[in-house]
């Protein structure tokens, strides 16, 4: 695809919006108790009032974790989208197993990275690209409690050098 030069058609201004990430749930915890070591983007599998729910930004990741099964299938479990409360007899459960679309290959990494010890798959993030709902996935391994209170002692270092920082660049102006 060419490079487009110049002034952006309409058509490319209303395209960017839908390309966008729309985040709906984080999973902030996962980020302090794994060390992430890669990082897969993967479809969902949902039914309309899940859909639904999701479009109202209402969904957590908190207690998620991803199974692949003897089949060869990758499932979130744990994951809570809340009921649609226009939907009713049609609804759906709040916390049931959703299969995950990846690749075979990508599947087949997963299986094998996670059956070593120590490793998991977490979900990190939930969210729309396109109108379609997407869950980044991770490959991490859990963190001793002395990583955790090292990766915030260096956090608080960090924080403070870049304070520092600004600081004597507000006094060089």
């Amino acid at each position: 695809m060419a490079k487009q030069q110049g002034k952006p058609s309409a058509a490319h201004k209303a395209k960017e919006p839908a390309d966008t990430r729309q985040i709906i749930a984080r999973n902030k915890k996962a980020r302090h108790d794994y060390l992430i070591e890669d990082t897969f983007e993967a479809g969902l599998s949902l039914s309309g009032t899940e859909v639904k729910a999701l479009r109202m930004g209402r969904a957590s990741l908190v207690d998620a974790w991803v199974d692949i099964d003897r089949h060869g299938e990758a499932w979130l479990n744990g994951a809570n989208i809340p009921v649609y409360a226009m939907a009713s007899w049609t609804n759906h459960a709040p916390n049931r197993k959703r299969k995950l679309l990846l690749h075979r290959a990508e599947i087949e990494k997963l299986a094998q990275k996670s059956d070593a010890k120590g490793y998991t798959i977490v979900p990190l993030e939930l969210y729309f690209l396109r109108g379609r709902a997407k869950v980044e996935i991770a490959l991490a391994r859990g963190k001793q409690e002395w990583d955790k209170r090292e990766t915030l002692r260096r956090r608080d270092a960090d924080r403070e050098a870049e304070r520092v920082m600004a600081a004597v660049r507000r006094r060089a102006r």
